[in-house]
């Protein structure tokens, strides 16, 4: 991964201190993500990537966000629970962040500039938005929240090769 994006310090769900270094030489799927959206369900489909792929190099990697819709009103501990309660979820957690404004976390300021939304938009619109990291830490592509998590099959594929 590019120097940047490795060096940001990231928090993991469990208050551990990280960064993207950790996954060096993995692809990425970075995602924002919320327990009370319409899109939660897609946490299953990430599992789903996360166990196929894990083995051969991709890391999917959560951010509890509240800022669409407080569809993230609780604490690290709920959402940790949560999402394994309801979801089976294994694949790293960090602590909730904002994706968007003046306290937006560095990972997304950087996922933002390299990957625009439509019209060269940096604003994340919604929860499930997704960042595609290459092996090299090069941004790959931005997907929509709308975008299932098994619509991605094909392009990890191919980053995994």
């Amino acid at each position: 991964m590019s120097d940047t994006l490795l060096n940001i310090p990231c928090t993991t769900i469990k208050g551990e201190q990280t960064t993207l270094a950790d996954f060096h030489g993995k692809a990425v799927l970075v995602v924002n993500t919320a327990s009370k959206c319409g899109f939660t369900p897609q946490y299953k489909g990430l599992e789903e990537l996360w166990q196929t792929y894990k083995d051969q190099g991709l890391v999917v990697l959560g951010f509890p966000c509240n800022q669409f819709g407080k569809q993230e009103p609780g604490n690290e501990g709920a959402i940790s629970e949560f999402c394994e309660l309801n979801f089976g979820v294994s694949f790293p957690l960090f602590k909730k962040v904002d994706v968007n404004g003046a306290q937006a976390h560095p990972l997304f300021v950087q996922l933002k500039k390299r990957a625009p939304g439509l019209l060269g938009s940096q604003g994340i619109k919604w929860n499930f938005t997704k960042f595609l990291v290459g092996k090299d830490g090069q941004v790959v592509k931005r997907f929509a929240p709308t975008t299932k998590p098994q619509d991605l099959t094909s392009e990890i594929e191919a980053l995994l090769k």
